[in-house]
């Protein structure tokens, strides 16, 4: 018993993670709109609307477009508990599109994007105080996505394109709190051992399958100034079929102490699933002038599917033990707001504001997901050394407004299992959580 509700813990976090967007999506993928806070909806984008909106691509009056884009993502969370300050140690995280669109007739267009539409990491280190929860996750979703565009009339389009998703996940967390086995050192006689180092450790490594869905839009250019159009992304389940979990002690005390009752996790597979949500998007877009361009896009993500985190064990032994943990997730708004302005027939100068609420609910609050609503300006541009060719650059700030006395409940695996210490087998942790991240992100394109 002890040992499955370690696992199940175990993938609960394997699947989260906390970073740009909320939940676990990714909303910086192209360099050139994401200087205009990712709007894209209602815009005609070339190869770019395969990801934001397909039938965008039906407006494309070259016969190939080329674009490619790479972001960092520099982000740092804080924790504020009992009294005391911890801040991640994060990796920087490089979510990328590339896409290529060609034309078939002047009203139908073809093209296939590559992407990776959720997916980060954090890192906590593996001795703070949280770390029976979370020390640190690497997650990463990747679709690639052949797509058509008709242009039916010369104002309306539709498109579709067809997703192929998979990923990986890493997880690192603490299998045991250092407290709680200190207790029970000094109850065997030796005095408290491990202070602030964690006892024990678990890996936990999957791949997800291949998995398909699909991105279907419809744009209207109402009139040479206006253009609305909508979005929508389907929801995809990554499944892990056959999770491996291994175990690592700090020393061999620990392994003396601890290595009879979850040694066996070096041996143990899991299977668990969960949603690449849906999503909604619609958008319009404004040129009061003939050099200004005026975007406001509101997406809107399904992450109330999100309900549960199924877990299957693979090994016969543990098939009793399958469960189902519930998350509860709430749907999600996302509004962008952008601009941008043809300084020159050169340059192109953008700037924009996206304000991105939290799905994550506050009674199932993890550290490996701090959610929080965030704010996220932005600005960008654009240079063309030739006409074919552009250099994109943006940048965007993400400030989270913070999250106070969030506070989760776990269980404490030596308490449970040693009931004779008189403590109790289930602990909260508690903390106040902020984060900020550094959004640059490059890319190029070429049409001609």
């Amino acid at each position: 018993m002890i040992m499955k509700k370690f696992i199940l813990a175990a993938a609960v976090a394997a699947f989260a993670f906390g970073a740009k967007a909320e939940g676990y999506q990714v909303n910086t993928l192209s360099a050139k709109q994401l200087g205009m806070a990712h709007t894209g909806t209602a815009l005609h984008l070339g190869a770019e609307s395969m990801y934001f909106n397909p039938a965008g691509m039906a407006f494309m009056d070259k016969t190939l477009d080329i674009s490619a884009s790479v972001t960092g993502i520099i982000a740092d969370a804080k924790a504020v508990h009992d009294g005391d300050t911890y801040k991640t140690d994060n990796n920087v995280s490089t979510p990328i599109m590339g896409a290529a669109a060609f034309r078939i007739y002047d009203n139908l267009k073809a093209g296939v994007a590559f992407y990776t539409p959720y997916g980060s990491s954090i890192n906590w280190t593996d001795n703070w105080p949280g770390a029976v929860l979370n020390q640190s996750v690497d997650l990463k979703v990747y679709t690639i996505q052949p797509t058509l565009a008709w242009r039916i009339v010369p104002g309306v389009s539709v498109g579709a394109g067809l997703t192929l998703s998979w990923g990986s996940v890493n997880l690192n967390k603490g299998l045991v709190s250092s407290s709680t086995v200190d207790m029970l050192t000094t109850a065997m006689g030796m005095g408290s051992v491990f202070g602030n180092t964690t006892p024990a450790s678990v890996n936990l490594n999957g791949k997800a399958s291949l998995r398909a869905g699909f991105n279907v839009g419809a744009m209207w250019d109402i009139n040479s100034r206006v253009t609305v159009g909508a979005s929508f992304r389907s929801q995809v389940m990554m499944k892990v079929k056959a999770g491996d979990a291994s175990l690592t002690y700090v020393n061999e005390v620990a392994r003396k102490i601890l290595g009879e009752k979850f040694d066996i996790l070096d041996r143990a597979n899991f299977a668990a699933e969960m949603p690449a949500p849906w999503v909604l998007s619609i958008g319009g877009a404004w040129h009061p002038v003939d050099r200004l361009t005026l975007a406001l896009d509101a997406r809107l993500t399904g992450w109330k599917s999100y309900k549960t985190l199924d877990i299957e064990f693979l090994s016969d032994q543990l098939r009793p033990y399958d469960q189902h943990i519930v998350k509860n997730y709430s749907n999600a708004w996302a509004v962008s707001l952008g601009a941008e302005y043809a300084l020159t027939h050169r340059l192109d100068l953008r700037a924009g504001l996206m304000v991105d609420t939290t799905p994550v609910n506050r009674e199932h609050y993890n550290p490996e997901t701090p959610g929080m609503t965030k704010i996220e300006p932005s600005v960008g541009l654009s240079f063309r050394p030739i006409p074919q060719f552009s250099v994109d650059v943006a940048f965007m700030y993400v400030a989270g407004v913070g999250e106070d006395n969030a506070s989760v409940t776990y269980t404490d695996l030596v308490a449970a299992s040693m009931p004779a210490l008189g403590l109790p087998a289930q602990s909260r942790f508690t903390a106040d959580y902020s984060v900020h991240a550094f959004i640059p992100s490059i890319g190029v394109s070429y049409s001609f």
